[in-house]
């Protein structure tokens, strides 16, 4: 792997002796993920002089923890239509049909970069995510893109030539600007920068929240659940008539899993959330057979051929009695097959942004070009990635969304 930050002719510790011209760059781009390298490697390898100011220690935080660290870099199924949330759910078409998964596929198998399907479309790098990151600053030193690391930017200004980005290590002027400072979600490293930003130039907001997130015990469900920590259940979880079919987990905190972590972008305070833990059967009609076949045998020993031994001995006296399933009512066989299929969970809350993989909300697609990506109200200035309202599911579709929209933002800069 290459050094972990390109540093180019930037001197990282004496930053304020670069000359003002070495200091004017084409396009600055305001953060160094995922959104930003695509756009900074793609912007540079058109001729323009781009340098990227990251906030932290090292480019692609966010890739680096993805995947378990293998990174779900895209999703071969990737449909603009299908798997993306915003209030204007026609934004993204656009870039993610002029960039498609096949395109970022193509640029990782360019850099010999094994990598497979898990399920669902989702590719994983065999290796290490850091593969992933390696391979875009590759992209951005070979381009010409300059890289700052431990520059996160305090202010924004305009300046004659463009607009000026403020730093601890000082201050940089570009004609364009790009904020891919992503969303709030990981807050160690993350920033709030896009949204200081649009609130200093009044522009609209779909108010944020932490999305793909698990989901919390309430109080009354805490002492009876917490001590299944670790048990995991293929099931159906549903939030505002969304269904996803995938494993639950279930955590001393409350629920996780990606069936979870899906629904909990559709899932809003106050609401229930409907679990089905058996969703390949009429639980109530197969206990009800079970009676007939089995009347001697413990209701716990006919559950446990289905779910997890300690999940049916938990529910144990809880959800049904301890008794032999011919000596239980047809009506109580009934209430328990149906509470199996339609579990009405009601969460406590979420964990927050603290373990949000990503952020719902952001700037308001209103104000940016689905094209260029550029602000109505603030010629040169662009947004792209996780700042705007554009959130996807669990499985790639976010990396997605920032490959295509940093790609063809810099096909305008």
């Amino acid at each position: 792997m290459r050094a972990s930050c390109i540093r180019a002719d930037l001197a990282v510790s004496r930053p304020n002796n670069l000359t003002t011209e070495e200091q004017l760059f084409d396009v600055v781009v305001v953060g160094g993920g995922a959104s930003g390298l695509m756009c900074a490697s793609q912007a540079a390898a058109r001729g323009l002089s781009v340098l990227v100011l990251e906030k932290g220690p090292k480019v692609g935080l966010k890739i680096l923890v993805s995947g378990g660290g293998r990174c779900n870099f895209t999703n071969l199924y990737a449909d603009p239509q299908e798997q993306f949330l915003s209030d204007n759910p026609h934004f993204c078409i656009s870039a993610m049909r002029r960039y498609l998964p096949h395109d970022f596929i193509a640029l990782v198998e360019s850099h010999n970069i094994a990598y497979h399907e898990k399920k669902l479309g989702q590719l994983f790098c065999d290796h290490s995510a850091k593969e992933i990151a390696a391979m875009l600053l590759q992209e951005c030193e070979a381009a010409g893109a300059k890289v700052l690391l431990n520059a996160e930017v305090t202010s924004i200004k305009s300046a004659t030539d463009g607009f000026q980005a403020q730093t601890a290590q000082g201050y940089f002027l570009a004609r364009k600007l790009v904020l891919a400072s992503g969303g709030l979600s990981l807050p160690k490293i993350a920033t709030d920068l896009a949204f200081r930003v649009a609130k200093t130039l009044e522009l609209k907001v779909v108010a944020p929240r932490a999305a793909l997130v698990p989901l919390t015990w309430n109080n009354s469900d805490k002492p009876v659940f917490s001590e299944l920590s670790g048990i995991s259940v293929d099931a159906e979880v549903t939030a505002a008539d969304i269904s996803f079919r995938e494993n639950l987990l279930f955590t001393h905190r409350g629920l996780s899993g990606p069936a979870i972590l899906q629904a909990s972008s559709y899932w809003r305070e106050g609401d229930n959330v409907q679990i089905n833990l058996l969703p390949d059967i009429d639980a109530a009609t197969w206990l009800i057979d079970e009676r007939q076949k089995q009347s001697q045998t413990l209701i716990t020993t006919v559950l446990k051929q289905k779910l997890p031994n300690r999940l049916v001995t938990h529910l144990t006296g809880r959800w049904f009695a301890a008794e032999k399933i011919g000596s239980a009512s047809q009506s109580n066989l009934q209430s328990l097959g149906e509470r199996l299929n339609q579990w009405a969970f009601k969460p406590g809350g979420s964990e927050g942004y603290r373990t949000a993989e990503v952020t719902l909300g952001g700037i308001d697609t209103d104000e940016v070009s689905s094209r260029t990506f550029e602000l109505k109200r603030v010629p040169g200035m662009y947004a792209i990635g996780e700042a705007l309202d554009v959130t996807g599911w669990l499985g790639g579709y976010n990396f997605q969304w920032a490959w295509a929209s940093g790609w063809c933002c810099a096909q305008h800069l």
